[in-house]
Protein backbone atom coordinates (compact mmCIF):
# COMPACT_ATOMS: atom_id res chain seq x y z
CA UNK A 1 0.00 0.00 0.00
CA UNK A 2 1.59 3.18 -0.90
CA UNK A 3 1.89 5.93 1.49
CA UNK A 4 -0.78 8.10 -0.54
CA UNK A 5 -3.45 5.40 -0.51
CA UNK A 6 -2.90 4.55 3.42
CA UNK A 7 -3.53 8.37 3.64
CA UNK A 8 -6.82 7.72 2.05
CA UNK A 9 -7.82 4.97 3.98
CA UNK A 10 -6.91 6.75 7.03
CA UNK A 11 -9.50 9.13 5.75
CA UNK A 12 -12.29 7.56 5.53
CA UNK A 13 -11.71 6.03 8.90
CA UNK A 14 -11.46 9.34 9.98
CA UNK A 15 -14.64 10.45 8.38
CA UNK A 16 -16.82 7.57 9.37
CA UNK A 17 -15.79 7.64 13.23
CA UNK A 18 -15.20 11.17 13.64
CA UNK A 19 -16.56 13.83 11.14
CA UNK A 20 -19.53 12.11 10.56
CA UNK A 21 -20.47 11.35 13.99
CA UNK A 22 -19.53 15.60 14.65
CA UNK A 23 -21.80 16.76 11.93
CA UNK A 24 -24.76 14.87 13.08
CA UNK A 25 -24.89 15.91 16.79
CA UNK A 26 -24.06 19.86 15.22
CA UNK A 27 -25.08 19.60 11.56
CA UNK A 28 -24.13 22.93 9.51
CA UNK A 29 -25.35 23.91 6.00
CA UNK A 30 -23.20 22.89 3.13
CA UNK A 31 -23.96 25.31 1.11
CA UNK A 32 -21.57 27.53 3.45
CA UNK A 33 -18.27 25.68 1.95
CA UNK A 34 -18.17 27.22 -1.55
CA UNK A 35 -15.93 29.73 -2.52
CA UNK A 36 -17.10 32.61 -4.14
CA UNK A 37 -16.68 31.17 -7.52
CA UNK A 38 -18.71 28.53 -6.14
CA UNK A 39 -15.88 25.79 -5.84
CA UNK A 40 -16.98 23.30 -3.69
CA UNK A 41 -14.39 22.69 -0.43
CA UNK A 42 -13.54 19.72 1.47
CA UNK A 43 -13.43 19.59 4.89
CA UNK A 44 -9.54 19.02 5.04
CA UNK A 45 -6.95 18.40 2.35
CA UNK A 46 -3.96 16.30 3.07
CA UNK A 47 -1.27 13.72 1.60
CA UNK A 48 -4.10 11.44 0.10
CA UNK A 49 -4.24 13.85 -2.82
CA UNK A 50 -2.54 13.60 -6.16
CA UNK A 51 -0.07 17.45 -6.06
CA UNK A 52 2.54 17.33 -8.13
CA UNK A 53 5.69 19.04 -7.01
CA UNK A 54 7.46 19.59 -10.05
CA UNK A 55 4.27 22.16 -11.31
CA UNK A 56 4.81 23.84 -7.82
CA UNK A 57 8.88 24.11 -8.22
CA UNK A 58 10.65 26.86 -6.97
CA UNK A 59 10.14 30.47 -6.55
CA UNK A 60 12.10 31.84 -10.49
CA UNK A 61 11.84 28.98 -11.96
CA UNK A 62 9.32 27.60 -14.81
CA UNK A 63 6.49 27.67 -14.36
CA UNK A 64 6.64 30.23 -12.17
CA UNK A 65 3.27 28.59 -9.44
CA UNK A 66 5.63 30.19 -6.67
CA UNK A 67 6.64 33.67 -8.64
CA UNK A 68 8.79 35.02 -11.09
CA UNK A 69 11.12 36.26 -8.56
CA UNK A 70 13.55 33.66 -7.43
CA UNK A 71 14.30 35.98 -3.99
CA UNK A 72 10.53 37.23 -3.51
CA UNK A 73 9.58 40.28 -1.46
CA UNK A 74 12.97 39.73 0.41
CA UNK A 75 15.40 41.68 -2.02
CA UNK A 76 12.38 44.15 -3.50
CA UNK A 77 9.13 44.90 -1.94
CA UNK A 78 5.52 45.02 -4.51
CA UNK A 79 5.45 48.77 -5.87
CA UNK A 80 2.99 50.82 -3.53
CA UNK A 81 1.10 52.34 -6.05
CA UNK A 82 -2.00 54.35 -4.80
CA UNK A 83 -5.19 55.30 -7.63
CA UNK A 84 -5.57 58.98 -7.25
CA UNK A 85 -7.02 61.26 -9.42
CA UNK A 86 -9.70 64.36 -8.91
CA UNK A 87 -10.41 67.52 -10.11
CA UNK A 88 -7.81 69.81 -12.33
CA UNK A 89 -4.53 68.83 -12.79
CA UNK A 90 -3.21 71.31 -9.81
CA UNK A 91 -5.27 68.86 -7.15
CA UNK A 92 -4.04 65.86 -8.53
CA UNK A 93 -0.70 66.96 -8.48
CA UNK A 94 -0.48 67.86 -4.85
CA UNK A 95 -1.76 64.52 -4.01
CA UNK A 96 1.03 62.91 -5.61
CA UNK A 97 3.37 65.22 -3.89
CA UNK A 98 1.74 63.86 -0.84
CA UNK A 99 1.39 60.17 -1.10
CA UNK A 100 5.54 60.48 -2.76
CA UNK A 101 6.39 62.02 0.73
CA UNK A 102 4.55 59.66 2.71
CA UNK A 103 5.98 56.48 0.94
CA UNK A 104 3.99 55.52 -2.04
CA UNK A 105 6.84 54.29 -4.95
CA UNK A 106 4.95 54.64 -8.10
CA UNK A 107 2.38 56.67 -9.41
CA UNK A 108 -1.58 55.74 -10.63
CA UNK A 109 -3.74 58.37 -12.44
CA UNK A 110 -7.21 58.12 -12.14
CA UNK A 111 -8.85 60.20 -14.90
CA UNK A 112 -12.43 61.77 -15.20
CA UNK A 113 -15.41 60.64 -17.31
CA UNK A 114 -15.01 63.02 -19.66
CA UNK A 115 -11.40 62.21 -20.12
CA UNK A 116 -12.59 58.49 -20.46
CA UNK A 117 -14.55 58.74 -22.97
CA UNK A 118 -12.60 61.53 -24.99
CA UNK A 119 -14.07 64.76 -24.26
CA UNK A 120 -13.17 67.94 -23.43
CA UNK A 121 -14.15 69.70 -20.31
CA UNK A 122 -16.29 72.32 -21.98
CA UNK A 123 -18.23 69.89 -24.30
CA UNK A 124 -22.18 69.03 -23.48
CA UNK A 125 -21.99 66.04 -23.44
CA UNK A 126 -19.14 67.10 -20.24
CA UNK A 127 -21.69 68.89 -18.42
CA UNK A 128 -21.12 67.98 -14.62
CA UNK A 129 -19.00 65.45 -14.54
CA UNK A 130 -15.56 67.10 -14.50
CA UNK A 131 -12.92 65.74 -11.97
CA UNK A 132 -15.71 63.76 -9.78
CA UNK A 133 -14.21 60.20 -10.42
CA UNK A 134 -10.66 61.46 -11.47
CA UNK A 135 -8.49 64.45 -13.39
CA UNK A 136 -9.14 66.09 -16.10
CA UNK A 137 -7.12 66.47 -19.01
CA UNK A 138 -7.94 68.19 -22.13
CA UNK A 139 -4.56 68.83 -23.98
CA UNK A 140 -1.02 68.86 -23.18
CA UNK A 141 -1.36 71.81 -20.62
CA UNK A 142 -3.13 70.22 -18.61
CA UNK A 143 -0.37 67.28 -18.56
CA UNK A 144 2.16 69.36 -18.08
CA UNK A 145 0.63 71.04 -14.56
CA UNK A 146 -0.22 67.35 -13.86
CA UNK A 147 2.98 66.24 -13.95
CA UNK A 148 5.23 69.45 -12.84
CA UNK A 149 7.44 68.51 -10.52
CA UNK A 150 7.52 64.81 -10.23
CA UNK A 151 10.52 62.66 -10.10
CA UNK A 152 9.70 60.62 -13.66
CA UNK A 153 13.05 59.42 -13.69
CA UNK A 154 12.75 57.44 -10.45
CA UNK A 155 8.98 56.53 -10.31
CA UNK A 156 7.27 54.62 -12.51
CA UNK A 157 3.30 55.93 -13.65
CA UNK A 158 0.33 53.85 -14.17
CA UNK A 159 -2.62 55.51 -16.39
CA UNK A 160 -5.98 53.62 -16.34
CA UNK A 161 -7.33 54.73 -19.44
CA UNK A 162 -8.33 52.76 -22.43
CA UNK A 163 -10.27 53.93 -25.65
CA UNK A 164 -8.58 57.00 -25.65
CA UNK A 165 -5.23 56.00 -23.83
CA UNK A 166 -3.19 56.30 -27.10
CA UNK A 167 -4.02 60.44 -27.27
CA UNK A 168 -3.23 60.40 -23.51
CA UNK A 169 0.00 58.37 -23.98
CA UNK A 170 1.36 60.58 -26.14
CA UNK A 171 0.45 63.91 -23.98
CA UNK A 172 2.43 61.96 -20.93
CA UNK A 173 5.16 61.48 -23.10
CA UNK A 174 5.37 65.16 -24.84
CA UNK A 175 4.83 66.19 -21.25
CA UNK A 176 7.63 64.37 -20.06
CA UNK A 177 10.34 64.80 -22.56
CA UNK A 178 9.36 69.24 -22.63
CA UNK A 179 10.50 68.60 -18.36
CA UNK A 180 13.63 66.88 -19.41
CA UNK A 181 13.00 62.77 -19.42
CA UNK A 182 13.40 61.24 -22.33
CA UNK A 183 11.09 58.96 -23.54
CA UNK A 184 13.78 55.52 -24.16
CA UNK A 185 13.91 56.33 -20.04
CA UNK A 186 10.05 56.28 -18.88
CA UNK A 187 8.66 53.65 -16.82
CA UNK A 188 4.90 53.05 -16.51
CA UNK A 189 1.74 51.26 -17.87
CA UNK A 190 -0.96 52.16 -20.02
CA UNK A 191 -4.07 50.05 -18.97
CA UNK A 192 -5.24 50.36 -23.12
CA UNK A 193 -6.91 47.23 -22.63
CA UNK A 194 -9.97 47.57 -25.13
CA UNK A 195 -11.38 44.08 -24.87
CA UNK A 196 -12.42 44.64 -21.31
CA UNK A 197 -14.00 47.41 -22.02
CA UNK A 198 -16.63 45.79 -24.46
CA UNK A 199 -16.98 43.11 -21.77
CA UNK A 200 -17.50 44.89 -18.48
CA UNK A 201 -16.60 48.18 -17.81
CA UNK A 202 -18.30 49.86 -21.43
CA UNK A 203 -16.13 52.83 -21.67
CA UNK A 204 -15.34 52.34 -25.27
CA UNK A 205 -15.68 54.52 -28.40
CA UNK A 206 -15.07 53.06 -31.24
CA UNK A 207 -15.62 49.31 -32.97
CA UNK A 208 -13.81 46.31 -31.98
CA UNK A 209 -11.76 46.32 -35.25
CA UNK A 210 -10.15 49.78 -35.09
CA UNK A 211 -10.04 49.84 -31.20
CA UNK A 212 -7.72 46.59 -31.60
CA UNK A 213 -5.77 48.58 -34.33
CA UNK A 214 -4.80 50.94 -31.65
CA UNK A 215 -3.34 48.87 -29.13
CA UNK A 216 -1.52 47.42 -31.68
CA UNK A 217 0.39 50.68 -32.63
CA UNK A 218 0.90 51.26 -28.91
CA UNK A 219 2.50 47.90 -28.60
CA UNK A 220 4.23 48.54 -31.97
CA UNK A 221 5.50 51.91 -30.97
CA UNK A 222 6.51 51.58 -27.01
CA UNK A 223 8.53 48.53 -28.38
CA UNK A 224 10.66 50.74 -30.65
CA UNK A 225 10.79 54.14 -28.76
CA UNK A 226 9.42 53.14 -25.05
CA UNK A 227 11.82 49.52 -24.14
CA UNK A 228 10.51 50.14 -20.50
CA UNK A 229 7.33 50.97 -21.29
CA UNK A 230 4.07 48.33 -20.17
CA UNK A 231 1.93 49.52 -23.23
CA UNK A 232 -0.86 46.72 -21.87
CA UNK A 233 -2.24 46.25 -18.55
CA UNK A 234 -4.39 43.62 -19.37
CA UNK A 235 -6.93 44.17 -16.94
CA UNK A 236 -9.04 41.60 -15.07
CA UNK A 237 -10.11 43.68 -12.14
CA UNK A 238 -13.13 45.52 -14.34
CA UNK A 239 -14.27 42.03 -15.15
CA UNK A 240 -14.46 41.16 -11.67
CA UNK A 241 -16.52 44.17 -10.65
CA UNK A 242 -18.79 43.73 -12.90
CA UNK A 243 -19.72 40.35 -11.01
CA UNK A 244 -17.44 37.72 -12.40
CA UNK A 245 -16.53 34.83 -10.15
CA UNK A 246 -12.20 34.29 -9.73
CA UNK A 247 -12.47 32.09 -12.29
CA UNK A 248 -13.97 33.89 -15.23
CA UNK A 249 -11.87 37.16 -14.36
CA UNK A 250 -8.71 34.99 -14.65
CA UNK A 251 -9.61 33.39 -17.74
CA UNK A 252 -11.53 35.93 -19.97
CA UNK A 253 -8.40 38.02 -18.75
CA UNK A 254 -5.77 35.92 -19.95
CA UNK A 255 -8.15 35.17 -23.23
CA UNK A 256 -7.81 39.08 -23.57
CA UNK A 257 -4.08 38.87 -23.43
CA UNK A 258 -4.03 36.36 -26.52
CA UNK A 259 -5.93 38.38 -28.11
CA UNK A 260 -3.26 41.42 -28.18
CA UNK A 261 -0.56 39.14 -28.53
CA UNK A 262 -1.93 38.00 -31.85
CA UNK A 263 -2.48 41.06 -33.00
CA UNK A 264 1.11 42.45 -32.61
CA UNK A 265 2.17 39.01 -34.31
CA UNK A 266 0.13 39.96 -36.94
CA UNK A 267 1.18 43.46 -37.43
CA UNK A 268 4.91 41.49 -37.82
CA UNK A 269 6.38 41.70 -34.27
CA UNK A 270 8.50 38.93 -32.74
CA UNK A 271 6.53 38.00 -29.44
CA UNK A 272 10.35 37.78 -27.85
CA UNK A 273 10.16 41.56 -28.62
CA UNK A 274 7.03 42.87 -26.93
CA UNK A 275 5.91 39.95 -24.59
CA UNK A 276 7.98 40.81 -21.83
CA UNK A 277 6.38 44.51 -21.85
CA UNK A 278 3.15 43.12 -21.28
CA UNK A 279 1.56 42.97 -17.75
CA UNK A 280 -1.75 42.22 -15.78
CA UNK A 281 -4.39 43.31 -13.41
CA UNK A 282 -5.82 41.62 -11.02
CA UNK A 283 -8.76 41.86 -8.42
CA UNK A 284 -8.34 41.01 -4.70
CA UNK A 285 -11.80 39.90 -3.36
CA UNK A 286 -12.44 38.66 -0.16
CA UNK A 287 -12.61 34.71 -0.89
CA UNK A 288 -8.87 34.61 0.85
CA UNK A 289 -7.59 31.61 -0.29
CA UNK A 290 -9.61 31.57 -3.46
CA UNK A 291 -7.77 34.88 -4.56
CA UNK A 292 -4.09 32.86 -3.87
CA UNK A 293 -4.72 29.94 -6.12
CA UNK A 294 -5.49 32.44 -8.69
CA UNK A 295 -2.87 34.60 -8.83
CA UNK A 296 -0.24 31.02 -8.57
CA UNK A 297 -2.53 29.39 -11.35
CA UNK A 298 -2.13 32.71 -13.46
CA UNK A 299 1.36 32.25 -13.84
CA UNK A 300 1.23 28.92 -14.68
CA UNK A 301 -1.48 29.47 -17.28
CA UNK A 302 0.85 32.24 -18.63
CA UNK A 303 3.80 30.30 -19.08
CA UNK A 304 2.23 27.53 -20.92
CA UNK A 305 0.75 29.65 -23.29
CA UNK A 306 3.50 31.19 -24.08
CA UNK A 307 5.93 28.94 -24.41
CA UNK A 308 3.67 26.02 -26.01
CA UNK A 309 1.20 27.95 -28.28
CA UNK A 310 3.59 31.34 -28.99
CA UNK A 311 6.76 29.56 -28.93
CA UNK A 312 8.73 32.45 -26.65
CA UNK A 313 12.27 31.90 -26.10
CA UNK A 314 12.68 34.58 -23.56
CA UNK A 315 12.13 34.15 -20.52
CA UNK A 316 10.42 37.09 -19.61
CA UNK A 317 8.44 36.70 -21.96
CA UNK A 318 6.28 34.20 -20.34
CA UNK A 319 6.31 35.93 -16.94
CA UNK A 320 3.10 36.67 -15.27
CA UNK A 321 4.02 39.95 -14.32
CA UNK A 322 1.02 41.62 -12.64
CA UNK A 323 -0.76 44.66 -10.17
CA UNK A 324 -3.86 44.08 -7.75
CA UNK A 325 -6.22 46.32 -6.38
CA UNK A 326 -8.31 45.39 -3.73
CA UNK A 327 -12.29 44.57 -4.64
CA UNK A 328 -14.19 48.28 -5.05
CA UNK A 329 -17.54 46.05 -5.45
CA UNK A 330 -16.56 44.25 -2.08
CA UNK A 331 -16.92 47.60 -0.19
CA UNK A 332 -20.25 48.98 1.38
CA UNK A 333 -21.60 51.96 2.45
CA UNK A 334 -22.74 50.61 5.28
CA UNK A 335 -20.82 50.26 8.31
CA UNK A 336 -17.63 52.02 6.28
CA UNK A 337 -14.98 51.02 8.88
CA UNK A 338 -15.42 47.66 8.06
CA UNK A 339 -13.72 48.23 5.24
CA UNK A 340 -10.52 48.69 6.41
CA UNK A 341 -10.97 45.12 7.88
CA UNK A 342 -11.88 43.69 4.01
CA UNK A 343 -8.95 46.02 2.44
CA UNK A 344 -6.29 44.63 4.68
CA UNK A 345 -7.46 41.11 4.03
CA UNK A 346 -7.69 41.10 0.74
CA UNK A 347 -4.23 43.08 0.15
CA UNK A 348 -2.95 40.12 1.97
CA UNK A 349 -4.25 37.76 -0.36
CA UNK A 350 -2.44 39.85 -2.92
CA UNK A 351 1.03 39.84 -1.00
CA UNK A 352 0.82 36.07 -0.67
CA UNK A 353 -0.42 35.97 -4.36
CA UNK A 354 2.95 37.13 -5.36
CA UNK A 355 1.27 40.41 -6.68
CA UNK A 356 4.49 43.26 -8.28
CA UNK A 357 2.19 46.31 -7.13
CA UNK A 358 -0.64 46.62 -5.03
CA UNK A 359 -3.27 49.61 -4.75
CA UNK A 360 -5.22 49.37 -1.57
CA UNK A 361 -8.61 50.61 -1.95
CA UNK A 362 -9.50 53.31 1.02
CA UNK A 363 -12.54 52.61 3.28
CA UNK A 364 -15.24 55.68 2.10
CA UNK A 365 -14.63 54.78 -1.91
CA UNK A 366 -17.75 53.13 -1.86
CA UNK A 367 -19.60 56.91 -0.98
CA UNK A 368 -16.65 59.37 -3.35
CA UNK A 369 -13.42 59.45 -4.32
CA UNK A 370 -11.15 59.06 -1.49
CA UNK A 371 -10.29 61.72 0.88
CA UNK A 372 -6.35 62.65 1.67
CA UNK A 373 -6.65 61.14 5.02
CA UNK A 374 -8.77 58.13 4.01
CA UNK A 375 -5.83 57.17 1.22
CA UNK A 376 -3.41 57.37 3.18
CA UNK A 377 -4.66 55.31 5.40
CA UNK A 378 -5.05 52.42 2.91
CA UNK A 379 -1.17 53.34 2.37
CA UNK A 380 -0.68 52.53 5.63
CA UNK A 381 -2.39 49.44 5.71
CA UNK A 382 0.72 48.09 3.08
CA UNK A 383 3.28 49.30 4.69
CA UNK A 384 1.87 47.30 8.05
CA UNK A 385 1.67 44.32 5.80
CA UNK A 386 5.12 45.07 4.26
CA UNK A 387 7.14 45.99 7.62
CA UNK A 388 5.09 44.24 10.47
CA UNK A 389 3.72 41.23 9.61
CA UNK A 390 6.90 38.93 8.75
CA UNK A 391 4.97 37.34 5.58
CA UNK A 392 7.90 39.07 3.22
CA UNK A 393 10.54 37.03 5.15
CA UNK A 394 10.36 33.96 2.77
CA UNK A 395 9.00 33.31 -0.49
CA UNK A 396 5.33 31.95 -1.32
CA UNK A 397 4.87 30.58 2.63
CA UNK A 398 1.54 29.34 1.47
CA UNK A 399 3.37 27.11 -0.93
CA UNK A 400 2.98 23.05 -0.21
CA UNK A 401 -0.07 23.57 1.59
CA UNK A 402 -2.76 20.91 0.59
CA UNK A 403 -5.16 23.73 0.46
CA UNK A 404 -3.46 26.53 -1.80
CA UNK A 405 -2.15 23.39 -3.80
CA UNK A 406 -5.40 21.98 -4.70
CA UNK A 407 -7.42 24.94 -4.78
CA UNK A 408 -4.98 26.37 -7.03
CA UNK A 409 -5.21 23.05 -9.42
CA UNK A 410 -9.01 23.63 -9.37
CA UNK A 411 -8.99 27.23 -9.99
CA UNK A 412 -6.69 26.60 -13.36
CA UNK A 413 -8.50 22.95 -14.57
CA UNK A 414 -11.56 25.47 -14.84
CA UNK A 415 -10.04 28.35 -16.39
CA UNK A 416 -8.20 26.64 -19.11
CA UNK A 417 -11.82 24.70 -19.85
CA UNK A 418 -12.76 28.38 -20.43
CA UNK A 419 -10.16 29.18 -22.71
CA UNK A 420 -10.49 26.28 -24.86
CA UNK A 421 -14.21 27.41 -25.40
CA UNK A 422 -12.89 30.44 -26.19
CA UNK A 423 -10.68 29.11 -28.81
CA UNK A 424 -13.90 27.10 -30.09
CA UNK A 425 -15.91 30.07 -30.94
CA UNK A 426 -13.06 31.77 -32.90
CA UNK A 427 -11.45 33.45 -30.54
CA UNK A 428 -11.50 36.31 -28.03
CA UNK A 429 -12.71 39.61 -29.84
CA UNK A 430 -15.32 36.91 -31.98
CA UNK A 431 -16.19 35.80 -28.38
CA UNK A 432 -16.69 39.46 -27.16
CA UNK A 433 -18.55 40.51 -30.27
CA UNK A 434 -21.26 37.60 -30.05
CA UNK A 435 -21.24 38.34 -26.10
CA UNK A 436 -19.98 34.99 -24.62
CA UNK A 437 -18.15 36.19 -21.94
CA UNK A 438 -21.03 39.16 -21.61
CA UNK A 439 -23.59 36.59 -20.82
CA UNK A 440 -21.09 34.28 -18.32
CA UNK A 441 -20.50 37.47 -15.75
CA UNK A 442 -24.22 38.28 -15.97
CA UNK A 443 -25.01 35.11 -14.74
CA UNK A 444 -22.32 34.93 -12.39
CA UNK A 445 -23.55 38.27 -11.03
CA UNK A 446 -26.91 37.18 -10.98
CA UNK A 447 -26.23 34.12 -9.11
CA UNK A 448 -24.22 36.16 -6.47
CA UNK A 449 -26.64 38.13 -6.10
CA UNK A 450 -29.43 36.21 -5.38
CA UNK A 451 -27.89 34.36 -2.31
CA UNK A 452 -27.17 37.47 -1.19
CA UNK A 453 -30.33 38.28 -1.21
CA UNK A 454 -31.09 35.43 0.48
CA UNK A 455 -28.83 35.67 2.69
CA UNK A 456 -26.80 32.60 1.75
CA UNK A 457 -23.66 34.44 1.74
CA UNK A 458 -23.64 36.86 4.25
CA UNK A 459 -21.84 40.60 4.35
CA UNK A 460 -21.61 42.27 7.58
CA UNK A 461 -23.46 45.48 7.56
CA UNK A 462 -25.49 44.31 4.98
CA UNK A 463 -27.95 41.24 5.63
CA UNK A 464 -25.81 40.04 8.49
CA UNK A 465 -24.99 42.10 11.91
CA UNK A 466 -27.60 45.10 10.89
CA UNK A 467 -27.53 47.82 13.12
CA UNK A 468 -30.47 50.38 12.07
CA UNK A 469 -29.10 52.47 14.98
CA UNK A 470 -25.88 52.90 13.70
CA UNK A 471 -24.85 55.78 12.20
CA UNK A 472 -21.50 56.75 10.80
CA UNK A 473 -20.34 59.79 9.50
CA UNK A 474 -17.85 59.83 7.22
CA UNK A 475 -16.58 63.03 5.45
CA UNK A 476 -17.03 62.78 1.60
CA UNK A 477 -14.70 64.27 -0.90
CA UNK A 478 -16.22 67.21 -2.78
CA UNK A 479 -14.59 68.60 -6.50
CA UNK A 480 -12.63 71.51 -4.68
CA UNK A 481 -13.86 75.03 -5.16
CA UNK A 482 -12.34 76.98 -8.58
CA UNK A 483 -11.27 73.57 -10.18
CA UNK A 484 -13.65 73.21 -13.03
CA UNK A 485 -12.98 77.32 -13.18
CA UNK A 486 -9.13 76.92 -13.73
CA UNK A 487 -9.44 74.11 -15.94
CA UNK A 488 -11.88 75.94 -18.21
CA UNK A 489 -9.30 78.76 -18.08
CA UNK A 490 -6.70 76.95 -18.76
CA UNK A 491 -8.50 75.40 -21.91
CA UNK A 492 -9.89 78.41 -23.53
CA UNK A 493 -5.91 79.80 -23.13
CA UNK A 494 -4.34 77.13 -24.78
CA UNK A 495 -7.12 77.05 -27.57
CA UNK A 496 -6.18 80.95 -28.00
CA UNK A 497 -2.69 80.89 -27.50
CA UNK A 498 -1.38 77.74 -29.49
CA UNK A 499 -0.12 77.63 -33.65
CA UNK A 500 -3.94 76.94 -35.22
CA UNK A 501 -2.26 75.80 -38.12
CA UNK A 502 0.18 73.56 -36.49
CA UNK A 503 -3.20 72.18 -34.91
CA UNK A 504 -4.81 71.98 -38.55
CA UNK A 505 -1.82 70.32 -39.72
CA UNK A 506 -1.44 67.77 -36.88
CA UNK A 507 -5.23 66.67 -36.81
CA UNK A 508 -5.35 66.88 -40.91
CA UNK A 509 -2.33 64.36 -40.62
CA UNK A 510 -4.13 62.09 -38.38
CA UNK A 511 -7.54 61.95 -40.15
CA UNK A 512 -5.66 60.61 -43.21
CA UNK A 513 -3.69 57.62 -41.65
CA UNK A 514 -6.53 56.59 -39.57
CA UNK A 515 -8.32 56.45 -43.01
CA UNK A 516 -5.23 53.61 -43.86
CA UNK A 517 -5.69 49.97 -43.39
CA UNK A 518 -3.96 49.63 -39.76
CA UNK A 519 -0.49 48.95 -40.61
CA UNK A 520 3.28 49.84 -39.66
CA UNK A 521 3.07 52.55 -42.24
CA UNK A 522 0.01 53.83 -41.07
CA UNK A 523 1.01 53.73 -37.24
CA UNK A 524 -0.94 56.50 -35.38
CA UNK A 525 1.35 57.54 -32.54
CA UNK A 526 3.20 59.57 -33.87
CA UNK A 527 0.51 61.48 -35.54
CA UNK A 528 -0.69 61.37 -31.77
CA UNK A 529 2.54 62.93 -30.37
CA UNK A 530 2.50 65.89 -33.34
CA UNK A 531 -1.05 66.52 -31.95
CA UNK A 532 -0.22 66.56 -28.71
CA UNK A 533 3.01 68.93 -29.59
CA UNK A 534 0.59 71.14 -31.29
CA UNK A 535 -1.79 71.24 -28.82
CA UNK A 536 -4.59 69.61 -29.97
CA UNK A 537 -7.10 68.68 -27.45
CA UNK A 538 -7.96 65.31 -26.62
CA UNK A 539 -11.73 66.18 -27.91
CA UNK A 540 -10.54 66.99 -31.41
CA UNK A 541 -8.29 63.96 -31.53
CA UNK A 542 -11.00 61.94 -30.57
CA UNK A 543 -13.13 63.89 -32.96
CA UNK A 544 -11.42 62.65 -35.74
CA UNK A 545 -10.68 59.52 -34.75
CA UNK A 546 -14.83 59.32 -34.31
CA UNK A 547 -15.20 60.92 -37.91
CA UNK A 548 -13.27 57.69 -39.10
CA UNK A 549 -13.84 54.83 -37.36
CA UNK A 550 -17.84 55.58 -36.07
CA UNK A 551 -18.77 54.96 -32.66
CA UNK A 552 -19.55 51.58 -30.94
CA UNK A 553 -22.91 50.93 -29.98
CA UNK A 554 -23.53 47.45 -27.92
CA UNK A 555 -25.62 45.85 -29.43
CA UNK A 556 -28.90 45.09 -27.91
CA UNK A 557 -28.73 41.61 -26.16
CA UNK A 558 -24.50 41.68 -25.43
Amino acid sequence: MTDRSAWAERKRRWKVERLDPALARTPVPEHSFRTLGEIELEPVYGPWLDIDADRIGLPGEAPFTRGIHPSGYRSRLWTMRMFAGFGAAEDTNARFKDLLAAGQTGLSIAYDMPTLYGYDADDPEAEGEFGTCGVGVSSLADMEVLLDGLPLDRVSTSMTINSPAAPIWAMYIVAAEKAGFPRAMLEGTTQNDILKEFIAQKEFLFPPEPSMRLVSDTIEFGTRELPRWNTVSISGYHIREAGSTAVQELAFTIADGMAYVEAAIERGLRVDDFAPRLSFFFNSHSDFFEEIAKFRASRRIWHKLMTERYHAENARSTWMRFHTQTAGVSLTPQQPLNNLTRVAIQALAAVLGGTQSLHTDAYDEALAVPTAEAALLALRQQQVIAEETGVTGTVDPLGGSWFVESLTDEVERQAWAYLDEIDRRGGMVKAVVEGYPQREIAEAAYRFQREVDERERRIVGVNAYVDQREVTTVPVLDVPPGSLENHMARLERTRRERDAAAVEGALMGLREAAARPGSSDSNLMPHFIRCASAYATLGEMCGVLRGVFGEYREPVGV
